[in-house]
């Protein structure tokens, strides 16, 4: 009887081991396939990896999470059918700066001469060596003679005399000083060729492709323009990545050498929410406009160039940043460590998986229509344990009309650890037959 008993035991263990090997090799071997869900304000829906998805736009590569768009990008307005503003000037563009997402845009990849606009790739690589420690903003430089002579607006630097890195700062920023910015790149490069060519290698950081500088002023040349897409790149970087020194685009004037100039934005004293960044004019760009304005926690950039008057580039600007607040809105799409979706994870010591994107997601959509944002979540394969937090394993679109506003990582939210033996082997057993 004892016998028998261990015989049957044996037996038993036998055809377990078996067919864990089997189904494991099983489960190895066959492709993975995808699950997706999409989710609106009125219907939820389940689908096979056959779905059709929206096609994401190709993501140009960036140095930082500044998102670069590209002629793919969906604009709002298009998505929306609403009819942009119009304007006379060359071009403009408007963005969220907080989502990431273009509102609108009038000749977005048109090769423009930028004039001192140019200054905030300037400033941005200023700013990285003050970061970096290669220079201080007490330190005081000898002014050369290169950059004493520089045409065009000026702070009124005097050859070979001593004048701090801040003072220069606030000479290129509120004055718009071709000298001080000339000094500036001699300062942070030791040439301005040196400097001009590191201005380059940053614009192709930050995915600027449409993009070439000659010097770093903003003076005229062949070889020296942007797009207001690139320019829109630009402003987002000069904001996030330094913002410690932002406080010098919101200054009202800067007095040097007994001559006090006023910041050329005119926006700053409006109250309507600017606070930033560039004014640029030359007879070939004509007047141009960097505004940056924070209302309610959202900031929104206008890009403008080409217009004919001062105040034309203001009044556009305004415009369009009062056009941008009150047609559209933020709306909260997924909320920090909440679950979007929770399918079933195998081999695990739960039964389902609680996925969805780790930091929250906020869009921008066109007022009125913050209900018909859809989410779609797209799992790249069968979920089995161990999982950890934070893991990857697909992604998460909204959508709005059938267009991708935003596309997120889908992870994991919370540890799931591998079951024991026998609920693995079970657990293989019946995703056979869900396969």
């Amino acid at each position: 009887m004892f016998l028998r008993r261990i015989v049957l035991i044996l037996i038993i263990v036998l055809v377990a081991g078996g067919a864990y090997v089997f189904f494991n090799k099983t489960n190895n071997s066959a492709p993975s396939g995808s699950t997706q869900t999409t989710t609106g304000s009125d219907t939820t829906q389940a689908g096979s990896a056959t779905q059709a998805a929206p096609t994401t736009p190709p993501k140009p590569e960036s140095r930082s999470s500044v998102p670069v768009t590209n002629a793919s990008t969906p604009v709002l307005t298009e998505v929306a059918g609403m009819t942009p503003p119009q304007t006379n000037v060359k071009a403009w563009f408007l963005i969220d700066a907080t989502s990431g997402q273009i509102l609108g845009n009038q000749e977005p990849d048109l090769k423009v001469s930028p004039a001192s606009l140019t200054k905030l790739m300037t400033a941005s690589l200023v700013f990285s060596a003050l970061d970096e420690n290669r220079i201080r903003p007490e330190q005081e430089v000898t002014v050369s003679e290169k950059a004493w002579r520089t045409g065009g607006s000026r702070m009124f630097i005097r050859v070979n005399t001593q004048v701090t890195v801040d003072d220069l700062i606030k000479g290129m920023i509120v004055q718009s000083g071709n000298d001080a910015t000339i000094q500036l790149a001699e300062t942070v490069a030791g040439s301005e060729d040196v400097f001009v060519n590191q201005m380059n290698k940053e614009a192709a950081l930050f995915g600027m492709t449409n993009t070439h500088f000659t010097d770093p002023t903003g003076l005229p040349a062949p070889e020296h323009y942007t797009t207001v897409r690139d320019l829109s790149v630009l402003a987002q970087h000069v904001i996030k990545d330094h913002p410690k020194y932002y406080h010098y685009f919101s200054q009202p004037e800067f007095t040097y050498n007994k001559i006090r100039q006023h910041n050329r934005n005119g926006l700053l004293s409006r109250n309507i929410g600017v606070d930033g960044l560039k004014t640029g004019h030359t007879e070939d760009a004509g007047y141009c406009l960097i505004a940056a304005a924070k209302r309610d926690d959202r900031r929104l950039i206008a890009v403008v160039v080409g217009a004919a008057t001062v105040r034309e580039r203001e009044q556009v600007s305004q415009n369009l940043l009062d056009w941008g607040y009150q047609n559209f809105t933020a709306k909260q799409v997924a909320a920090a460590d909440a679950p979007l979706i929770s399918p079933r994870v195998w081999e695990g010591t739960v039964k389902q998986a609680k996925l969805g994107a780790a930091d929250g997601v906020s869009v921008t959509v066109p007022r009125g229509m913050e209900d018909k944002v859809q989410t779609i979540t797209q799992i790249n394969g069968k979920l089995v344990a161990p999982l950890a937090k934070g893991q990857n394993v697909g992604s998460v679109q909204f959508v709005l009309n059938g267009k991708v506003l935003k596309q997120e990582s889908l992870t994991v939210l919370e540890d799931i650890p591998q079951a024991g033996f026998f609920g693995r082997m079970w657990d293989k057993v019946l995703s056979s037959f869900n396969s």
